[in-house]
């Protein structure tokens, strides 16, 4: 279970990092798990926390886990510092300009047509209208739909060899955002296998200008296919939000996506609910699709619900319209705004990390950077 909890700046996990130290497992069901971290501050420190408690707490017999921490000496520090380069090396296929202190959130699902591109766009919108700066990936290359969820229409440009992002100002913040809706007809089939598409990926992901952004949030294709595995390969930084709905059935092919990012060693940082009940005019509430869904996945793999959508026709109506309803100070944009605050607040907060791991990290990047140039 711990070689499940991933640093998420380092993107690997705290075993094979080193950072584990002592698991007591007690007689009455007492887990207590030490963890080494880089310095005594680390601002991560909650996250992995929560991340521990998560994993721990999902496994049967478990009553109660205790998080402590302690400091790495100097030897350690270099021993963390030599296996992030190892681990870099092997990993790290691509080079690309996004700040290390960004989150990189890869909104995904186990099959179509649960809405993860709505729950995609108003979450990088109710994002933005906190003053961030949001890059939005639209990576479901064959089934693009973001610009006509934002309204936005245009062609991408391209400025010293990079492609620049089509940029939509949200409150004070801005999106910044890049899809094949962009460079196709909306019309269009895109025809294209595995390695066509993963090239497609990572053009987008190393070669566009996405400068200084707080987030970087990816609409994933449904399911568990190349563009997955090829993501996991190219930035390892990745952590996936997983989509679902209400059904027991969708929880179980969510699930999927969820043991996927595991096996590709990305954290999963929480589960949205879509779909989740529908409120008539008269206030009657109907869980036309069930109940309960969003809460067993987050259970099943042991990581928070960040919370749960409404089924409502405004949804379909304003991404249809290009005026995503997190624009709106309605009860559905109340909701998109209260996942935003999670997200930003405790699921996956930008934090300033110098000192930590980021700034081993930084070190690493730039050596790498070095070797590339030679």
């Amino acid at each position: 279970m711990l070689a499940e909890v991933i640093d998420p700046e380092l993107g690997s996990d705290i075993v094979d990092l080193g950072m584990l130290r002592e698991v007591t497992v007690g007689a009455d069901g007492l887990v207590e798990v030490e963890v080494a971290l880089t310095v005594s501050g680390c601002p991560l420190r909650t996250q992995l926390r929560s991340d521990i408690d998560n994993r721990v707490s999902s496994l049967s017999g478990v009553r109660e886990v205790r998080v402590r921490f302690c400091e790495m000496d100097a030897a350690q520090r270099s021993a963390v510092m030599d296996r992030a380069r190892s681990k870099a090396q092997e990993d790290r296929s691509l080079f690309t300009d996004l700040p290390t202190a960004a989150r990189v959130l890869a909104v995904s699902s186990g099959k179509g047509g649960v809405g993860k591109s709505s729950i995609t766009v108003n979450l990088a919108v109710a994002l933005a209208r906190r003053g961030l700066a949001v890059g939005l990936l639209d990576a479901d290359i064959w089934g693009f739909s973001i610009p006509r969820l934002l309204g936005m229409r245009g062609e991408l440009q391209a400025k010293a060899r990079k492609i620049v992002p089509m940029e939509l100002a949200v409150g004070d913040g801005l999106l910044k955002v890049v899809s094949m809706g962009f460079l196709a007809d909306e019309g269009t089939a895109i025809m294209w296998r595995g390695l066509v598409l993963n090239r497609a990926v990572q053009q987008f992901l190393e070669d566009v200008r996405w400068g200084n952004v707080d987030y970087l949030l990816i609409d994933m294709p449904p399911g568990t296919g190349d563009i997955q595995m090829g993501l996991a390969r190219m930035l390892p930084r990745t952590e996936v939000l997983v989509v679902t709905t209400p059904p027991i059935a969708a929880q179980k092919v969510a699930a999927r996506a969820a043991d996927m990012a595991r096996k590709g060693h990305l954290r999963v940082a929480g589960v949205i609910e879509n779909m989740a009940g529908f409120t008539c005019e008269h206030g009657t509430s109907y869980a036309l699709f069930g109940e309960g869904g969003g809460r067993r996945l987050a259970e099943e793999i042991g990581v928070p619900l960040v919370g749960s959508v409404p089924l409502h026709p405004d949804i379909a109506a304003a991404g249809d319209c290009g005026q995503p309803v997190a624009l709106g100070d309605g009860p559905l944009g109340h909701t998109f705004d209260a996942l935003a605050e999670r997200i930003a607040q405790d699921v996956a907060p930008v934090v300033n990390t110098s000192g930590c791991t980021a700034r081993l990290l930084d070190h690493v990047e730039q050596a790498l950077d070095a070797s590339m140039q030679k």
